[in-house]
């Protein structure tokens, strides 16, 4: 059997969610692919978490600055040079490869999995009227994380419903204490999360939050990842008197160690779609509180709905200190959270799924 040659096209290959994912699926396939990876901004962090047996390769290349077109030319000769079996382009950072691949050189996925700052109130006309043009002119298959973006797909970006594949985010369904080997003992109140410290996470939101928490409480708050928010991020923890409480572990190779340490997991984004980390965290049985955004009211509705709150400080410290008061509640949040995990968003669904993708077998 010949090896496929498949080329990822990503705006980075820092480690986000997107890139967690493909690590992921890359790692449990197999070496019956070879990976080109392209980052538009040549960062290639994402890949220390690739075994050793991926076949894979980053290509390093002098992008143009000056918008989406800048590149086309040049990311249509190399697809001419290049030849892949299938090129994946990832979210609105690379929808130039899009653009370059028409008119069709090469089969083509193009993956979305939700909107940075500058959409998190909405969709900017300009790129919807591009989608539609570049995808649904170009008959594009499209795989989309989110029941949310399903339906924008569709409906705003005018795509064939036969065009759009909904493939939801999975993870593995651990035991906590015995795969991670984690003490607790007795120590303050875990809080954290995993997040890209940008705008869109809205991580100053938590740290407010905290703040509340650790008036009333022993407590700490640790934030996993790294991005360019990190130094306005900690001069807040420092105007609100809990610098010395706030952990900021930076970029990680293995978040989910960190993970395995939280009593609480807390997401306060803008926007959303359907998170891993949040699934990481139900599926380590850890209680969430969690901002009513893209999928994660269908995700928590079953689990805890009163720890989703509307994308507003008020109401993220008022679920936050709520779901503290309710301890006794937990371990139940926990039972069913792993439950919803395993039966909706397990990684052997995911795997199945994405095979055919990688396989070229979407319409």
């Amino acid at each position: 059997m010949s090896t496929r040659v498949l080329l990822h096209a990503f705006s980075t290959f820092a480690l986000g969610g997107p890139q967690a994912r493909f690590v992921q699926l890359a790692n449990a396939l197999g070496s019956g692919y070879e990976h080109i990876v392209v980052a538009m901004d040549n960062r290639f962090e994402a890949g220390d978490r690739l075994l050793p047996q991926v076949r894979w390769r980053p290509m390093k290349h002098q992008w143009a600055k000056g918008g989406m077109l800048a590149n086309r030319g040049e990311c249509r000769r190399l697809l001419r040079q290049l030849r892949p079996d299938l090129l994946l382009s990832y979210n609105w950072g690379a929808i130039e490869w899009a653009a370059a691949n028409l008119p069709r050189l090469v089969p083509q996925v193009h993956v979305e999995d939700g909107f940075g700052p500058d959409e998190a109130l909405g969709p900017l006309p300009r790129r919807v009227w591009t989608r539609r043009a570049l995808l649904g002119l170009g008959r594009v298959p499209v795989v989309v994380a989110s029941r949310r973006l399903e339906t924008m797909a569709r409906d705003a970006w005018w795509l064939a419903p036969d065009r759009v594949h909904y493939l939801a985010n999975g993870v593995k369904v651990l035991d906590r204490e015995s795969d991670l080997e984690v003490e607790h003992g007795d120590r303050p109140l875990c809080i954290g999360t995993l997040a890209g410290l940008r705008p869109e996470k809205n991580l100053a939101r938590l740290i407010r939050a905290f703040a509340a928490v650790r008036a009333r409480w022993p407590a700490r708050l640790v934030l996993v990842g790294e991005g360019p928010q990190r130094a306005k991020l900690q001069a807040l923890a420092e105007s609100l008197g809990v610098a010395n409480d706030v952990e900021f572990t930076g970029y990680l190779t293995n978040p989910g160690v960190r993970l395995a340490e939280f009593d609480l997991f807390a997401l306060s984004s803008d926007t959303e779609q359907l998170p891993m980390a949040l699934l990481e965290a139900m599926a380590l049985g850890i209680p969430a509180v969690a901002t009513r955004v893209g999928d994660i009211e269908a995700v928590l509705a079953g689990v805890s709905p009163a720890n989703l709150c509307e994308p507003n400080d008020e109401a993220f410290e008022k679920a936050l200190l709520s779901a503290i008061e309710q301890r006794p509640q937990w371990p139940d949040w926990a039972e069913k959270g792993r439950a919803v995990v395993q039966s909706r968003y397990g990684e052997q669904q995911m795997l199945q799924s994405w095979q055919d993708v990688f396989a070229g077998r979407l319409n």
